[in-house]
């Protein structure tokens, strides 16, 4: 269950207060050749920093959010939606200022045109906000700079360095093209125009991540989240592979505000202890979500949770232990027979293959579990593996008779078997069937330990030998 009451946000930037004038559109209008709106209802939103910390509480985070505001109606009007919601606006007022304001006309469910309010804000009500930033970090665990190019945020990277000297996270989610402006933030989060904008035209996913790569280590970022429309998500970390998320939106009716819900639900998940790539997860679905919404909206955490619970029901692949347990029960539930085996699987070969297509055939669903790489070290020494965790798990979840990848970190994987409690544990070479490790679990409740072949003429030991024989810097 997804659970980010202890999350802590403190968002910074454009606050903006986004209206909605809604009614019937029957004639064009004798003056021009506009439709006339009779309206009937209006609506306010908080809009900008402000939809980001609305999107913390919506997901049961505490939110704290800092900007300026005008001392007018409309300004009162933003900090009262924002405390309604249960926010903690910390507004700093600008005398003789208008609070930045968007109106949009709506008929049927269209946007007709939207009008904007706006002009930079003092810069005296800019320093100020510098000023009782660091004492708002007090109590949260991420920030969120929330950069709609409004001018709250015209210098992001003094208030990078306090949040980091400060030991926070800091999430971006950019508009401009400069985007080593926000150097030293954990994470920023440009959608894909804004990315090519700062990077230049990408043909293909291999140079996207080779730009954000480029990127990073020129910012110091320690990733990069594009979003990509209907292509979904991509992120690229810079200790880690590069993975591509899939959009998970049925149907896009509106995205404004999208780019809100995206970073505040991946500074909730990080604040929640996530890692990037399960945050980067949680935030693709809540953006999926939102983008079939009308207008600035947000994203409930039993949304969330039913979203999740649906992509997971199709989840394949590499997965932690947790999204397998509950894979494995709905497959059980289902009726299906459970098969489980494992190994280090450094080079994956042709007895590799064939053993596990073996294996598959089996039961129904396919579970290999992998040695991380400190196993693999105490088990086979120091020159191994020869491939990260990450890419043995990559290669073996692209195999057509594996379902699912799951890493372990013990030497054996006895725990991990006796937890998933498979219907037939496999494994194969010379062992017998009282030898293995996790084969006491299985059998106690009903289930069979089987041992099979390999294919003879093939072993990651004689490979690496093979190729330590041709490789002249051997020598």
């Amino acid at each position: 269950m997804i659970d980010f009451r202890d999350s802590s946000v403190l968002v910074v930037g454009d606050l903006m207060l986004d209206r909605y004038w809604h009614g019937d559109t029957g004639r064009i209008s004798p003056e021009a050749p506009v439709p006339v709106v009779r309206v009937g209802r209006t609506e306010d939103r908080a809009g900008g920093a402000g939809n980001v910390a609305l999107n913390v509480r919506a997901l049961g985070g505490q939110a704290k959010v800092l900007g300026v505001v005008g001392t007018d109606a409309e300004g009162d009007r933003l900090t009262g939606l924002l405390r309604d919601a249960g926010c903690d606006p910390m507004p700093v007022a600008a005398h003789g200022w208008s609070t930045v304001t968007k109106l949009r006309v709506i008929s049927r469910h269209q946007q007709l045109i939207r009008l904007d309010f706006e002009q930079s804000p003092p810069a005296e009500a800019v320093a100020t906000l510098e000023k009782v930033f660091e004492a708002a970090l007090e109590d949260a665990q991420v920030v969120v700079l929330s950069d709609y190019a409004k001018g709250a945020l015209a210098a992001p990277g003094e208030f990078i360095r306090v949040a980091r000297e400060a030991g926070r996270l800091v999430v971006v989610d950019p508009k401009r093209a400069d985007l080593e402006a926000y150097r030293g933030a954990t994470v920023i989060t440009p959608n894909m125009t804004e990315f090519e904008a700062a990077v230049g035209r990408c043909d293909g996913e291999h140079q996207i991540e080779e730009r954000a790569r480029r990127l990073m280590d020129g910012a110091d970022f320690e990733a990069v989240v594009i979003t990509r429309s209907e292509r979904g998500m991509t992120l690229v970390r810079r200790d880690g592979p590069c993975t591509h998320l899939p959009a998970r939106a049925r149907e896009v009716f509106d995205v404004t505000g999208a780019g809100d819900t995206v970073v505040a639900t991946l500074a909730m998940g990080l604040g929640a202890g996530h890692d990037l790539e399960r945050a980067a997860a949680l935030a693709n679905l809540a953006g999926g979500i939102v983008v079939g919404k009308l207008g600035t909206a947000v994203v409930s955490v039993h949304e969330l949770q039913h979203a999740m619970d649906e992509a997971h029901l199709y989840a394949h692949g590499v997965v932690d232990e947790p999204l397998l347990l509950t894979q494995v029960r709905r497959a059980r539930d289902a009726g299906e027979r459970i098969v489980m085996t494992n190994g280090c699987f450094d080079i994956l070969h042709p007895g590799h293959v064939a053993y596990l297509e073996e294996a598959s055939r089996l039961g129904d669903r396919l579970v290999v579990a992998v040695n991380d790489d400190a196993s693999v070290r105490r088990l086979k020494g120091g020159g191994r593996p020869v491939n990260p965790l990450a890419q043995r798990m990559a290669v073996l979840a692209g195999l057509r008779s594996v379902d699912w990848v799951v890493p372990f970190s013990e030497d054996t994987p006895e725990r991990l078997i006796c937890t998933v409690e498979p219907d037939v544990l496999v494994k194969g070479g010379d062992y017998r069937p009282d030898q293995i490790a996790g084969g006491d679990c299985v059998r106690a409740r009903g289930g069979e330990v089987v041992v099979l072949g390999f294919v003879d003429g093939f072993s990651t030991t004689a490979i690496i030998q093979a190729l330590a024989r041709t490789d002249p810097g051997s020598e």
